[in-house]
């Protein structure tokens, strides 16, 4: 074989290895997510979104037995005080209450220092446990009133050192919301969770992801189930209706 041949098999070897590590979902995939009430495992769904720390790993092991992928949530933009690492996040990097969610509070996205090295515990814990990605949950801090004075910019650090760290382990990760960034995140993320699109005349907003055969994994709460999925199917979404707690109950498109 010629070192040229050899180097080239390297190379190739290298990329795969590198590149294709994690879940690479794409297109429409049918799915579940829930937080509340005991998880039923017997959805008919391709892709379960359910809790990181609250779900046992049996469980994740359970749902990829039945072939499922299972991607786990968990708050990347906020501190929860029923967390088992909330202790953790010093007060210098609390700021204001999440509107209607007791006990979270916005983070100084800016600190990566003190962050990111929760985080990514955080998401060795998701690997230990078996999850093929991540949820990473309020990841739009710069544009909401978090107490800090974010940028877009810190924004912008902040999700491109997640999704970083997250194909450092080799889990797939998702842009939940944070539509004013998706242009410049598309190329970070694996797939997108967007809340509410038609509700706010958003939908258009994440199409960077369809163009990239990447998923859109798409809840509404509101609008009812046939324009639900009337509008997600033009986009490409994979769209359902859920309850606002995300418990069991769902209506799918899929």
């Amino acid at each position: 074989m010629s070192k040229k041949l050899f180097s080239t098999l390297l190379i190739g070897l290298f990329v795969s290895t590198n590149s294709y590590a994690q879940w690479q979902p794409t297109g429409k995939l049918s799915w579940q997510i829930q937080f509340a009430g005991t998880l039923n495992t017997n959805v008919n769904a391709q892709v379960y979104d359910i809790d990181l720390f609250d779900t046992p790993q049996t469980t994740i092991q359970q749902l990829q037995n039945q072939g499922k992928k299972v991607i786990c949530y968990m708050s990347a933009g906020s501190s929860e005080n029923w967390r088992p690492d909330f202790n953790r996040f010093p007060s210098s990097v609390k700021g204001r209450n999440l509107s209607g969610w007791a006990g979270e509070k916005w983070l100084d996205i800016r600190r990566l220092d003190i962050l990111m090295p929760i985080m990514s515990d955080r998401m060795a814990l998701a690997k230990q446990k078996g999850c093929d990605a991540i949820d990473a949950d309020n990841v739009d801090g710069y544009s909401n009133r978090t107490g800090f004075k974010l940028t877009y910019n810190d924004q912008l650090n902040y999700n491109r050192a997640l999704a970083n760290e997250a194909h450092r382990l080799g889990l797939a990760i998702g842009l939940k919301n944070d539509l004013g960034q998706i242009v410049d995140l598309v190329n970070y993320f694996d797939f997108a969770i967007n809340e509410s699109c038609i509700i706010y005349n958003e939908c258009s907003l994440v199409s960077p992801f369809i163009a990239q055969n990447k998923p859109v994994f798409h809840i509404e709460y509101q609008s009812d189930i046939n324009t639900i999925c009337s509008v997600g199917t033009s986009y490409g979404f994979s769209s359902m209706k859920k309850n606002t707690n995300l418990d069991e109950w769902r209506e799918s498109c899929l």
